[in-house]
Protein backbone atom coordinates (compact mmCIF):
# COMPACT_ATOMS: atom_id res chain seq x y z
CA UNK A 1 0.00 0.00 0.00
CA UNK A 2 2.90 2.27 1.04
CA UNK A 3 4.36 1.70 -3.07
CA UNK A 4 1.24 2.38 -4.29
CA UNK A 5 0.60 5.30 -2.31
CA UNK A 6 4.17 6.67 -3.23
CA UNK A 7 4.02 5.34 -7.17
CA UNK A 8 0.85 7.60 -7.17
CA UNK A 9 2.39 10.60 -5.54
CA UNK A 10 5.19 10.54 -7.84
CA UNK A 11 2.80 10.40 -11.04
CA UNK A 12 1.29 13.32 -9.75
CA UNK A 13 4.14 15.42 -9.11
CA UNK A 14 5.22 14.39 -12.78
CA UNK A 15 1.73 15.43 -14.12
CA UNK A 16 1.96 18.23 -11.68
CA UNK A 17 5.89 19.36 -13.28
CA UNK A 18 4.59 18.76 -16.95
CA UNK A 19 1.86 21.02 -16.38
CA UNK A 20 4.01 23.96 -15.14
CA UNK A 21 6.25 23.42 -18.11
CA UNK A 22 3.31 23.44 -20.42
CA UNK A 23 1.88 26.69 -18.52
CA UNK A 24 5.55 28.23 -19.09
CA UNK A 25 5.37 27.94 -23.03
CA UNK A 26 4.63 31.28 -24.50
CA UNK A 27 1.18 31.26 -26.30
CA UNK A 28 3.01 34.19 -28.94
CA UNK A 29 6.03 34.69 -30.00
CA UNK A 30 6.91 38.06 -32.08
CA UNK A 31 10.23 38.67 -33.91
CA UNK A 32 11.65 42.43 -33.22
CA UNK A 33 13.83 43.54 -35.36
CA UNK A 34 16.80 45.52 -34.66
CA UNK A 35 19.24 47.16 -36.78
CA UNK A 36 21.90 48.13 -34.17
CA UNK A 37 23.97 45.68 -31.79
CA UNK A 38 22.23 45.10 -28.34
CA UNK A 39 25.16 46.89 -26.41
CA UNK A 40 23.60 50.32 -28.59
CA UNK A 41 20.97 52.74 -26.98
CA UNK A 42 18.32 51.04 -29.29
CA UNK A 43 19.55 47.90 -28.57
CA UNK A 44 18.97 47.93 -24.73
CA UNK A 45 15.55 49.65 -25.53
CA UNK A 46 14.96 46.17 -27.69
CA UNK A 47 16.23 44.54 -24.08
CA UNK A 48 13.95 46.39 -21.89
CA UNK A 49 11.09 46.26 -24.05
CA UNK A 50 11.66 42.10 -23.94
CA UNK A 51 12.21 41.87 -20.69
CA UNK A 52 8.97 44.25 -19.46
CA UNK A 53 7.01 42.18 -21.97
CA UNK A 54 8.25 39.10 -20.84
CA UNK A 55 7.82 39.57 -17.05
CA UNK A 56 4.48 40.95 -17.06
CA UNK A 57 2.87 38.74 -19.32
CA UNK A 58 3.90 35.71 -17.22
CA UNK A 59 5.97 34.09 -19.83
CA UNK A 60 2.82 34.03 -22.19
CA UNK A 61 4.53 36.76 -25.15
CA UNK A 62 8.07 36.04 -26.06
CA UNK A 63 9.98 38.69 -28.04
CA UNK A 64 12.59 37.13 -30.57
CA UNK A 65 15.08 39.75 -30.52
CA UNK A 66 16.88 39.99 -34.29
CA UNK A 67 19.96 43.01 -33.84
CA UNK A 68 22.76 43.87 -36.07
CA UNK A 69 20.28 43.87 -39.01
CA UNK A 70 20.02 39.88 -39.94
CA UNK A 71 17.05 40.72 -40.75
CA UNK A 72 17.69 43.53 -43.33
CA UNK A 73 17.68 47.62 -43.09
CA UNK A 74 14.98 49.66 -42.38
CA UNK A 75 13.78 50.18 -45.75
CA UNK A 76 14.36 46.42 -46.72
CA UNK A 77 11.48 45.38 -43.22
CA UNK A 78 9.24 48.06 -44.03
CA UNK A 79 9.07 46.88 -47.53
CA UNK A 80 8.43 43.40 -46.44
CA UNK A 81 5.68 44.12 -44.14
CA UNK A 82 3.96 46.38 -46.80
CA UNK A 83 4.47 43.81 -49.30
CA UNK A 84 2.40 40.76 -46.41
CA UNK A 85 5.42 39.52 -45.60
CA UNK A 86 4.90 37.74 -41.64
CA UNK A 87 8.82 37.47 -40.63
CA UNK A 88 8.98 40.80 -38.62
CA UNK A 89 6.37 41.24 -36.16
CA UNK A 90 7.88 44.37 -33.88
CA UNK A 91 10.79 46.43 -35.55
CA UNK A 92 12.28 49.86 -34.42
CA UNK A 93 12.74 52.08 -36.70
CA UNK A 94 14.07 56.06 -37.36
CA UNK A 95 11.32 58.42 -36.87
CA UNK A 96 11.92 59.20 -40.33
CA UNK A 97 11.53 55.90 -42.12
CA UNK A 98 8.12 56.07 -42.35
CA UNK A 99 8.74 59.39 -44.86
CA UNK A 100 8.81 57.34 -47.93
CA UNK A 101 5.99 55.67 -47.03
CA UNK A 102 3.08 59.08 -47.00
CA UNK A 103 3.69 59.81 -43.58
CA UNK A 104 3.77 63.17 -43.55
CA UNK A 105 3.34 64.04 -40.15
CA UNK A 106 6.52 61.57 -39.67
CA UNK A 107 8.64 64.24 -42.03
CA UNK A 108 8.98 66.48 -39.55
CA UNK A 109 10.92 65.62 -36.71
CA UNK A 110 13.85 64.30 -38.79
CA UNK A 111 14.09 68.19 -40.01
CA UNK A 112 17.27 69.53 -39.19
CA UNK A 113 17.75 71.78 -35.92
CA UNK A 114 13.93 71.44 -34.95
CA UNK A 115 14.72 70.01 -31.16
CA UNK A 116 17.24 72.06 -29.32
CA UNK A 117 17.38 69.54 -26.71
CA UNK A 118 16.74 65.87 -25.24
CA UNK A 119 13.91 67.67 -23.13
CA UNK A 120 12.49 69.27 -25.91
CA UNK A 121 11.96 65.84 -27.70
CA UNK A 122 10.83 64.20 -24.22
CA UNK A 123 8.18 67.39 -24.03
CA UNK A 124 6.89 65.93 -27.39
CA UNK A 125 7.53 62.44 -27.00
CA UNK A 126 5.17 62.48 -23.78
CA UNK A 127 2.63 64.85 -25.43
CA UNK A 128 -0.79 64.19 -27.08
CA UNK A 129 0.57 65.59 -29.84
CA UNK A 130 2.72 62.23 -30.27
CA UNK A 131 -0.12 60.04 -29.80
CA UNK A 132 -1.58 61.10 -33.56
CA UNK A 133 2.44 61.02 -34.94
CA UNK A 134 1.93 56.92 -33.91
CA UNK A 135 -0.73 56.36 -35.49
CA UNK A 136 -0.01 58.43 -38.77
CA UNK A 137 0.21 55.03 -40.18
CA UNK A 138 -2.96 53.61 -39.44
CA UNK A 139 -4.65 56.70 -40.64
CA UNK A 140 -3.08 56.61 -43.86
CA UNK A 141 -3.63 52.68 -44.11
CA UNK A 142 -0.17 51.16 -43.71
CA UNK A 143 -0.60 47.66 -41.86
CA UNK A 144 1.31 48.56 -38.52
CA UNK A 145 0.94 51.05 -36.25
CA UNK A 146 3.52 53.23 -33.57
CA UNK A 147 3.50 51.93 -30.09
CA UNK A 148 6.06 54.31 -28.42
CA UNK A 149 9.01 56.99 -28.99
CA UNK A 150 12.55 56.60 -28.16
CA UNK A 151 15.91 58.42 -29.15
CA UNK A 152 19.34 57.61 -29.53
CA UNK A 153 21.27 60.79 -28.95
CA UNK A 154 22.15 63.61 -31.63
CA UNK A 155 23.49 62.41 -34.89
CA UNK A 156 26.84 63.80 -36.20
CA UNK A 157 28.34 63.65 -39.15
CA UNK A 158 31.89 61.46 -38.96
CA UNK A 159 34.39 61.69 -41.97
CA UNK A 160 37.73 60.38 -42.79
CA UNK A 161 39.63 62.99 -43.29
CA UNK A 162 39.40 66.21 -40.47
CA UNK A 163 36.96 68.59 -40.62
CA UNK A 164 36.92 71.43 -38.51
CA UNK A 165 34.27 74.26 -39.94
CA UNK A 166 31.15 73.59 -42.43
CA UNK A 167 33.50 75.00 -45.76
CA UNK A 168 35.30 71.73 -44.71
CA UNK A 169 32.38 69.26 -46.40
CA UNK A 170 32.47 71.17 -49.56
CA UNK A 171 32.32 68.26 -52.25
CA UNK A 172 32.54 65.35 -49.76
CA UNK A 173 30.88 62.16 -50.49
CA UNK A 174 28.80 61.90 -47.48
CA UNK A 175 26.30 58.65 -47.42
CA UNK A 176 22.73 59.09 -47.13
CA UNK A 177 19.52 56.97 -46.77
CA UNK A 178 16.96 57.67 -49.50
CA UNK A 179 15.38 60.18 -48.03
CA UNK A 180 14.86 63.71 -49.45
CA UNK A 181 15.79 65.94 -45.91
CA UNK A 182 19.03 64.18 -45.91
CA UNK A 183 19.41 64.31 -49.10
CA UNK A 184 18.58 68.28 -48.67
CA UNK A 185 20.90 68.64 -45.76
CA UNK A 186 24.05 67.45 -47.25
CA UNK A 187 23.42 69.70 -50.56
CA UNK A 188 22.60 72.13 -48.66
CA UNK A 189 26.19 71.82 -46.58
CA UNK A 190 27.87 71.57 -49.65
CA UNK A 191 28.41 68.08 -50.00
CA UNK A 192 27.74 65.07 -52.22
CA UNK A 193 24.98 62.66 -51.18
CA UNK A 194 25.89 59.16 -51.58
CA UNK A 195 23.42 56.41 -50.99
CA UNK A 196 24.93 53.71 -49.12
CA UNK A 197 23.08 50.57 -47.94
CA UNK A 198 23.46 50.81 -43.76
CA UNK A 199 25.38 46.92 -43.67
CA UNK A 200 27.79 47.93 -46.50
CA UNK A 201 28.90 51.34 -45.16
CA UNK A 202 31.70 50.39 -43.13
CA UNK A 203 33.58 49.14 -46.70
CA UNK A 204 31.82 51.74 -48.60
CA UNK A 205 34.07 54.19 -45.94
CA UNK A 206 36.88 51.89 -46.23
CA UNK A 207 37.19 51.87 -50.23
CA UNK A 208 36.53 55.57 -50.50
CA UNK A 209 32.87 54.86 -52.04
CA UNK A 210 32.02 57.43 -49.60
CA UNK A 211 34.39 60.01 -47.39
CA UNK A 212 31.83 60.22 -44.44
CA UNK A 213 28.09 59.52 -43.17
CA UNK A 214 26.04 60.58 -40.14
CA UNK A 215 25.29 58.80 -36.76
CA UNK A 216 24.51 59.08 -33.26
CA UNK A 217 27.52 58.78 -31.22
CA UNK A 218 26.72 55.42 -30.08
CA UNK A 219 25.92 54.27 -33.03
CA UNK A 220 29.13 55.18 -34.38
CA UNK A 221 31.49 53.54 -32.01
CA UNK A 222 29.29 50.53 -31.78
CA UNK A 223 29.01 49.34 -35.71
CA UNK A 224 32.94 50.68 -35.51
CA UNK A 225 32.97 53.35 -37.58
CA UNK A 226 35.99 54.88 -35.69
CA UNK A 227 38.24 52.79 -37.32
CA UNK A 228 37.73 54.13 -40.85
CA UNK A 229 36.06 57.41 -39.89
CA UNK A 230 38.26 58.96 -37.07
CA UNK A 231 37.01 62.37 -37.22
CA UNK A 232 33.51 63.35 -35.26
CA UNK A 233 31.96 66.54 -35.76
CA UNK A 234 29.32 67.33 -32.82
CA UNK A 235 26.74 69.46 -35.23
CA UNK A 236 23.57 67.98 -33.83
CA UNK A 237 21.69 68.36 -37.07
CA UNK A 238 18.55 65.93 -36.14
CA UNK A 239 17.90 63.93 -32.83
CA UNK A 240 17.97 60.28 -33.42
CA UNK A 241 13.89 60.28 -32.83
CA UNK A 242 12.99 56.38 -32.92
CA UNK A 243 10.15 54.65 -33.16
CA UNK A 244 8.21 51.04 -32.40
CA UNK A 245 6.33 49.86 -34.61
CA UNK A 246 4.28 46.68 -34.86
CA UNK A 247 2.18 45.16 -37.77
CA UNK A 248 -1.54 44.92 -37.64
CA UNK A 249 -1.49 41.38 -38.13
CA UNK A 250 0.44 40.97 -35.23
CA UNK A 251 -1.28 43.15 -33.03
CA UNK A 252 -4.73 41.36 -34.32
CA UNK A 253 -3.42 38.09 -33.23
CA UNK A 254 -3.43 39.62 -29.76
CA UNK A 255 -6.18 39.22 -26.89
CA UNK A 256 -6.92 42.96 -25.63
CA UNK A 257 -4.95 42.26 -22.82
CA UNK A 258 -2.29 41.28 -24.40
CA UNK A 259 -2.54 44.43 -26.74
CA UNK A 260 -2.34 46.18 -22.78
CA UNK A 261 0.61 44.21 -22.07
CA UNK A 262 2.44 45.44 -25.06
CA UNK A 263 1.45 48.91 -24.48
CA UNK A 264 2.58 49.00 -20.71
CA UNK A 265 6.08 47.68 -21.67
CA UNK A 266 6.10 50.18 -24.59
CA UNK A 267 5.90 52.97 -22.27
CA UNK A 268 8.18 51.59 -19.53
CA UNK A 269 11.40 50.90 -22.49
CA UNK A 270 10.38 54.59 -23.52
CA UNK A 271 10.70 55.64 -20.02
CA UNK A 272 14.23 53.77 -19.51
CA UNK A 273 15.64 54.57 -22.73
CA UNK A 274 14.67 58.35 -21.52
CA UNK A 275 16.50 58.10 -18.00
CA UNK A 276 19.23 56.39 -19.84
CA UNK A 277 20.29 57.62 -23.30
CA UNK A 278 22.41 60.91 -22.36
CA UNK A 279 24.47 59.03 -19.74
CA UNK A 280 25.05 56.14 -22.09
CA UNK A 281 26.42 58.58 -24.76
CA UNK A 282 28.40 60.73 -22.32
CA UNK A 283 30.08 57.59 -21.43
CA UNK A 284 30.67 56.43 -25.28
CA UNK A 285 32.05 59.66 -26.13
CA UNK A 286 34.69 59.79 -23.55
CA UNK A 287 35.66 56.45 -24.72
CA UNK A 288 36.04 57.67 -28.06
CA UNK A 289 37.87 60.51 -26.60
CA UNK A 290 40.73 57.64 -24.79
CA UNK A 291 40.68 56.27 -28.13
CA UNK A 292 42.23 59.38 -29.91
CA UNK A 293 39.05 60.09 -31.90
CA UNK A 294 39.33 63.68 -33.16
CA UNK A 295 36.09 65.18 -31.72
CA UNK A 296 35.28 68.61 -33.17
CA UNK A 297 32.99 70.63 -31.26
CA UNK A 298 30.57 72.77 -33.31
CA UNK A 299 30.43 75.78 -30.91
CA UNK A 300 27.86 77.61 -33.15
CA UNK A 301 25.15 75.60 -35.01
CA UNK A 302 23.53 78.84 -36.53
CA UNK A 303 25.70 78.91 -39.98
CA UNK A 304 24.77 75.10 -40.00
CA UNK A 305 21.12 75.38 -39.48
CA UNK A 306 21.05 78.41 -42.22
CA UNK A 307 22.33 76.09 -44.75
CA UNK A 308 19.19 74.40 -44.04
CA UNK A 309 17.06 76.69 -44.46
CA UNK A 310 15.48 75.95 -47.52
CA UNK A 311 15.51 72.34 -46.62
CA UNK A 312 13.17 72.82 -43.64
CA UNK A 313 10.89 74.44 -46.00
CA UNK A 314 10.77 72.49 -49.11
CA UNK A 315 9.91 69.71 -46.96
CA UNK A 316 6.67 70.65 -44.55
CA UNK A 317 4.13 68.60 -46.65
CA UNK A 318 1.46 71.21 -45.85
CA UNK A 319 1.65 70.97 -41.62
CA UNK A 320 3.35 74.36 -40.90
CA UNK A 321 0.90 74.21 -37.65
CA UNK A 322 2.22 71.08 -36.30
CA UNK A 323 6.14 71.88 -36.29
CA UNK A 324 5.09 74.88 -34.97
CA UNK A 325 3.61 73.29 -31.79
CA UNK A 326 6.39 71.04 -31.86
CA UNK A 327 8.97 74.00 -32.08
CA UNK A 328 6.68 75.59 -29.33
CA UNK A 329 7.57 72.63 -27.15
CA UNK A 330 11.04 74.01 -26.21
CA UNK A 331 11.72 74.71 -22.55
Amino acid sequence: MKKLLCMLLAVLMIASLSATAFAAEPEVTLVYAELNPLDSIVGTLAQDFKDKVEEISGGQIAIDLQPNGVLGNEAQILDGILGGSTSVDICRISAFALNAYGCTKATLLSLPYTFVSRDHFWAFANSDLADEFLMEPQEIGLPLRGICYGEEGFRHFFTKDPVEKIEDLAGMKLRVSEDPVMTGLVKGLGASPTVVNFNELYSALQTGVCDGAEQPIANYKSNAFQEVAPNLILDGHTLGAVQLVITDTAWNKLTEEQQGWIMEAADYASNKNAENSQAAEDEVLQELKDEGINVVEVEDKSVWADACADVITANMNGNDELYQQILDMAP
